[in-house]
Order: C-alpha cells, then sequence, then structure tokens
C-alpha cells in the first residue's frame, strides 16, 4: 500500500508489525493420553512459531522506517536508536512490545 505522506506510511507499517496476536494457553484436561505430546510441549513451540513471525513482521515493516528522518519517526513515538536497540534484541524478546514499553517510559519522564 502506498502512502503519500511519510507519516501515515510509518503509523501504517507500525500497525501491520504489531497485528499478530499470541498463541492462546493450552486447555487444562482432566486425563492425559500417553500417545498424545505434551500440551506444554506444543504451546512452547507455538510461541517460539509466533516470536519468530512477530520478529520477521517487526523486520519486514519497522526496520525500514530507518530510511525516513527523525521528526516521521518522532511523529509515530520513536526514534533511530530505539529501533536500532529493539532489532537487536534476542528472539525471545518481542522487539514491538519492547519498543511500545520503551517509548511510553520516554513519554511518562
Amino acid at each position: 500500500m502506498n502512502h503519500d505522506n511519510p507519516t501515515q506510511h510509518a503509523e501504517y507499517a507500525w500497525q501491520q508489525a504489531s497485528q499478530l496476536t499470541p498463541p492462546p494457553k493450552p486447555p487444562r484436561l482432566e486425563f492425559y493420553m500417553p500417545a498424545m505430546p505434551s500440551l506444554t510441549l506444543i504451546h512452547r513451540l507455538e510461541m517460539r512459531w509466533w516470536h519468530y513471525r512477530r520478529r520477521q513482521l517487526f523486520r519486514r515493516h519497522v526496520v525500514p522506517l530507518l530510511a525516513y528522518d527523525d521528526h516521521v519517526l518522532q511523529d509515530i513515538g520513536h526514534c533511530r536508536e530505539n529501533i536500532h536497540w529493539a532489532n537487536q534484541l534476542p528472539l525471545s524478546v518481542d522487539a514491538v512490545q519492547a519498543l511500545e514499553e520503551k517509548a511510553n517510559i520516554g513519554v511518562k519522564t
């Protein structure tokens, strides 16, 4: 989707990066079938896949925002250093959420 305004494009990119919701937690079963894999194991695999997909969305939509100037990044509430910082986080940490938390802390202070 092409936007004429870089700020609109940046906001759209941020929405696209934060659209993936985590998988639900597994239900508590009253009994366990021995031939069935552990629901905890399945949930951990789903969460790893979710973290991987979320990081891919971050790299696809948020990292290209570094091409814009600092004023456009400030309009959407982020700065260049924070995006670089979030891109270097380990895969087990949600970069989009960490970046949002860091931006919210910066607004409060």
